[in-house]
């Protein structure tokens, strides 16, 4: 029907705004619930009848997130983020030492358990640490976010934009990881450079007067138990099974249990984010469906195959504009249609992840962390942010596109 090209248009304007924001003025909505209502809007009219609208959701991509937060609710349960950060704390002699270990653990931890995952279980620790020594916090948390956000770039499972990519493009877990894993390694050298180049001050100190040890427990047999589902889901990773079925494994795995309620693990799954993927899906099958898509295309594609450079620019704007993210679902039609889509799609995970950095809204990760050490009276403000995650961003970036292009 006409009227669904601009019907379609002002409620997938008005929800990805939404999503931008994060809320819209005096409603008490979130990210999901904006998703979720501008879905149902697009649905009612008829712009995209409901079953289309089941068929829209890519399942693969919910059942990965799906699985992968049960697998670090577990790890979180058992003690394994304390763990890694008292391992750090009893290794980092002086601020430079320190600062290296919190972007290498951290960039690490992100390229297997989700960046914002990383940042909401890291955060509390780098502060209590860093504070106990007696040092300034910022220049850390500013470490720990943006390795996180890097660091996800090298694996299908580091960040929700990735796990999207990987089952729209059917590129498997290997061939993602050999691709962007060295722009995620040198990336976490380039954030080490950059913070302390900035806060000079900060680590021209020599050794720490003492050592600091976290205080905590893990919990040994669910420890082992997560730890083992985590390996058996990289081998399988490695080994070609197809990435939903593996995390969903690991994730039975860690469920099988007669110690821990499930009650207690499913209180801690982000569903919000769940729903808003699948609002999101249909907001983009919408989208689609209406004829609007195609004028989206048509003004998308010179920038899509002018190379990495291009792309990356572009996805960075939109990242920004839109979030990361509906980003890439805009995407999801063109690439496939280019004359080289697996670089396409390797370079729209790497810039949309990358992008994040940019400002303190660029990530939820970034936000994450600015909120709870806000609650810890600590303040990472947005001037402050980008002092060090700017150029972090704009130089990961650059090495991004040559290493793409390169490659």
């Amino acid at each position: 029907m006409e009227w669904h090209l601009p019907v379609t248009a002002l409620i997938a304007g008005l929800t990805l705004v939404g999503v931008a924001v994060g809320r819209w003025p005096w409603l008490k909505m979130n990210r999901a619930t904006i998703a979720l209502v501008g879905a149902t809007l697009l649905v009612a009219l008829g712009v995209l009848p409901l079953e289309r609208a089941y068929h829209a959701v890519d399942w693969n991509t919910i059942v990965l997130l799906f699985a992968m937060m049960v697998l670090n609710v577990n790890l979180r349960l058992a003690g394994f983020f304390h763990l890694v950060a008292t391992w750090v704390a009893l290794r980092a002699r002086t601020p430079r030492r320190l600062l290296a270990w919190i972007v290498l653990s951290s960039g690490v931890l992100s390229a297997l358990f989700l960046n914002d995952t990383i940042a909401l279980m890291m955060t509390p620790l780098v502060l209590d640490l860093t504070l106990a020594l007696r040092r300034n916090p910022l220049p850390y948390l500013v470490a720990l976010v943006t390795a996180a956000n890097v660091g996800s770039v090298a694996t299908v499972m580091g960040n929700p934009q990735n796990m999207l990519v990987a089952m729209s493009s059917g590129i498997g877990f290997t061939e993602f990881f050999l691709a962007l894993a060295p722009v995620a390694a040198l990336g976490l050298g380039v954030i080490w450079l950059v913070i302390v180049v900035v806060y000079r001050a900060e680590f021209g100190a020599g050794e720490f007067a003492e050592t600091y040890a976290l205080p905590g427990r893990s919990y040994r047999p669910l420890l082992l138990k997560s730890l083992a589902a985590t390996v058996l889901m990289l081998v399988a990773l490695v080994a070609g099974a197809p990435i939903p079925l593996a995390a969903l494994i690991a994730a039975a795995l860690v469920l099988f249990t007669r110690r821990l309620k499930p009650e207690r693990v499913f209180r801690e799954i982000d569903w919000g984010l769940l729903v808003f993927f699948a609002a999101l899906f249909v907001v983009t099958g919408a989208v689609e469906e209406s004829g609007l898509g195609a004028h989206l295309f048509a003004a998308m594609r010179p920038w899509a195959e002018g190379g990495a450079a291009s792309l990356t620019g572009v996805a960075v704007v939109l990242s920004n504009l839109v979030s990361n993210v509906p980003a890439v679902m805009l995407f999801r039609p063109v690439v496939p249609t280019l004359a080289d889509p697996a670089t396409a799609w390797l370079t729209l995970a790497m810039a949309t992840t990358l992008a994040g950095n940019l400002t303190l809204l660029g990530s939820v990760a970034n936000l994450i962390v600015a909120e709870i050490a806000r609650h810890r009276g600590v303040k990472l403000g947005f001037v402050e942010y980008l002092k060090a995650g700017t150029p972090i961003a704009v130089l990961t970036l650059l090495l991004g596109i040559v290493w793409l292009a390169w490659v």
